[in-house]
């Protein structure tokens, strides 16, 4: 390993990034110094501009390769290599907002009876039942299932916080049931080595599958859970603030993009086309 690439690592564990992002920043560099073939530290700003354009018009990389690309290589200017000027070269692309997608209660319902095996059952679940990520479900020890307080702790979430979700009675029930079957001893979801939990694939794969299976139209990721527990909360009255932490947002911001999905409000608006129609039917 170079000095440059444990120079970086060093500081990225410094900061407590993820495992899995410490490799993808590393990979990112290593992928630009293979291109000029030279090390870093030896290229000029217009060399990071000349790559990055070849990056979006050239390869057409993906924005999240993209953005990832930018991420690492402003902490290797702006930290690693203690080359500040370098980094206002190094702008983030502007982000299109998206709409997450939401399933109803009835699609939730489908999809749940759609997941045969008990425990992909079991883990999507928990994504809807207490908002988790994928990573976060799967992270899960027995320990952190406190069913006196009614809590689960996540450990080591986005941002290496850790939080305290809701554990719901019905929740509870599912997990019981799961853990006599399957009697699993430390991860709450190991996978086919005891000792690891289960393959987020797994669980991508067999939610997709349960989805076309219960004939959801909608593009159903284990992340779509995750945004249909944050929707129906919000239409269910709950306070944004208390969605966000649940949710283990940050920023109020990210939270507020469930303010545009929800539309328990909007089925509640009448159109003026019905009191049109109303008024000319009256006539």
């Amino acid at each position: 390993m170079s000095e440059l690439r444990q120079q970086m690592l060093a500081d990225l564990r410094i900061r407590n990034y993820a495992e899995r992002t410490q490799a993808i920043y590393i990979r990112r560099v290593a992928e630009m110094a293979r291109h000029f073939n030279r090390s870093p530290d030896e290229l000029s700003h217009e060399d990071v501009r000349r790559y990055l354009r070849y990056l979006k018009e050239e390869q057409g990389v993906s924005r999240s390769w993209f953005v990832q690309a930018i991420a690492a290589l402003r902490l290797l200017y702006g930290v690693t290599l203690d080359r500040p000027e370098m980094v206002p070269y190094l702008p983030y692309p502007r982000k299109k907002r998206r709409q997450p997608v939401v399933l109803s209660r009835e699609e939730v319902a489908r999809l749940l009876k759609a997941l045969g095996n008990l425990k992909h059952r079991t883990v999507a679940m928990v994504l809807y039942g207490a908002g988790l990520r994928l990573s976060e479900a799967l992270g899960l020890e027995l320990q952190d299932i406190d069913s006196d307080r009614m809590v689960i702790t996540v450990r080591h979430g986005k941002g290496d916080l850790d939080r305290q979700v809701v554990l719901s009675v019905v929740l509870l029930g599912a997990l019981r049931a799961y853990w006599r079957a399957y009697r699993p001893w430390s991860w709450l979801f190991p996978g086919q080595e005891p000792e690891r939990p289960l393959v987020g694939r797994t669980v991508q794969r067999a939610v997709r599958e349960a989805a076309q299976r219960a004939g959801i139209a909608k593009a159903v990721t284990p992340h779509v859970l995750r945004h249909t527990f944050a929707t129906h909360l919000l239409e269910s009255g709950t306070d944004l603030r208390v969605i966000q932490t649940l949710l283990g947002h940050r920023s109020l911001r990210t939270t507020q993009i469930y303010t545009h999905v929800g539309t328990a409000r909007l089925r509640s608006v009448r159109s003026p086309l019905d009191d049109l129609m109303a008024e000319v039917v009256a006539e």
